[in-house]
């Protein structure tokens, strides 16, 4: 049996921008990884919808892809989840600026914690850190907290960090960082998510 293969001199990757396709090219870069044999995980920030796709998508891969949510929930998720209604779009799963509750810092202390543990544990190929961006910007996460985040990452560790508005100081520790920029969306059009496209 041959020794398991660890990812060599991993790297940082940044994820942000307006446009769509973040947590999706995240969502393949795991994808890929898995198919090596390597494992990932996914910690996301604010996310607690409980019927994204990748949610139900990302067990059939277990151990090799984990994805654990630190977020609001939605009361509507088993049924979205079924197909039997759309997301009403009513925004209850999400944080207005300068509207956080403590249930939100709450929960991220807690996705702070797990992140600290696995970057620190060595325990996974590749850590996906989604929505940390979103944090940042919601000031639920301190830039210090973030960058100490980063430099809490193993050698053979590939590391990628997720979210619209991404500090300057984060963008500079990456080795790759790619702007998701829109120029034509469905939603301009009044179009919402779509089940199984945008969810």
């Amino acid at each position: 049996m041959g020794r398991k293969k660890r990812i060599e001199n991993g790297l940082i990757q940044v994820y942000t921008g307006n446009g769509k396709g973040k947590t999706t090219a995240a969502i393949g870069q795991a994808f890929r990884a898995a198919g090596h044999g390597f494992s990932s995980i996914f910690i996301q920030f604010m996310k607690g919808t409980g019927y994204a796709g990748e949610l139900f998508a990302t067990p059939r891969l277990f151990p090799l892809i984990t994805m654990e949510e630190f977020g609001r929930g939605c009361r509507w998720s088993s049924m979205i989840k079924n197909g039997y209604v759309d997301c009403r779009g009513c925004g209850e799963c999400f944080v207005k600026k300068g509207e956080a509750t403590q249930d939100d810092r709450d929960m991220m202390e807690l996705a702070l914690e797990r992140s600290r543990q696995v970057l620190q544990e060595g325990s996974h190929d590749l850590v996906i850190l989604d929505e940390l961006g979103n944090a940042l910007y919601f000031e639920l996460v301190t830039l210090e907290e973030a960058l100490e985040l980063i430099e809490l990452k193993q050698e053979n560790c590939e590391l990628i960090i997720t979210g619209r508005y991404i500090p300057e100081e984060i963008m500079e520790k990456a080795d790759l960082v790619t702007e998701m920029k829109p120029h034509k969306h469905p939603f301009d059009q009044g179009l919402t998510g779509r089940w199984g496209i945008e969810y």
